[in-house]
């Protein structure tokens, strides 16, 4: 995703994930990784239609040297908004822990879901009741480095 370091960055409005995104921020992980038992990532993609970047806070999985997200927005019947951010421009960045990184997002494959999906669920059981209840199928993100590590 290109950017220029000074860009503004619009943290998520949601309230709760907003005080996390802070938190995350202001301890360089420290305090935001490891956030109700489950480790989190920063996630920051261009919005499609506004073209600003937008940053969440997401629970992941380790798939090898990439991460797995599941955008199940809580359940709802529509994808989060970071995934169809995502869909238009798949150039995002990562903060893991102090760590900040450029990735390269995309679904996964309907085979690599099969096999993610169980990971997923044993690492956040709700993602169960998320998958009953949205009417979709919650896709899969992986996230792939890119450049150097």
């Amino acid at each position: 995703m290109p950017r220029d370091d000074d860009e503004p960055v619009l943290d998520s409005p949601t309230g709760n994930v907003a005080r996390h995104v802070r938190a995350y921020l202001a301890s360089d992980g420290r305090t935001g990784h490891r956030h109700r038992g489950h480790d989190t990532l920063l996630l920051v993609t261009r919005g499609r239609r506004s073209g600003i970047l937008r940053r969440t806070a997401l629970i992941y999985g380790v798939e090898g040297a990439a991460y797995v997200l599941v955008a199940s927005n809580a359940g709802s019947t529509r994808h989060p908004a970071w995934y169809l951010n995502l869909l238009d421009e798949p150039e995002v960045t990562v903060q893991v822990g102090a760590e900040r990184f450029a990735a390269r997002a995309r679904t996964a494959t309907s085979d690599e879901r099969a096999e993610l999906w169980p990971q997923m669920v044993a690492i956040f059981a709700m993602f169960t009741r998320y998958q009953v209840k949205a009417g979709r199928e919650i896709p899969l993100v992986i996230l792939d480095r890119v450049g150097s590590a």
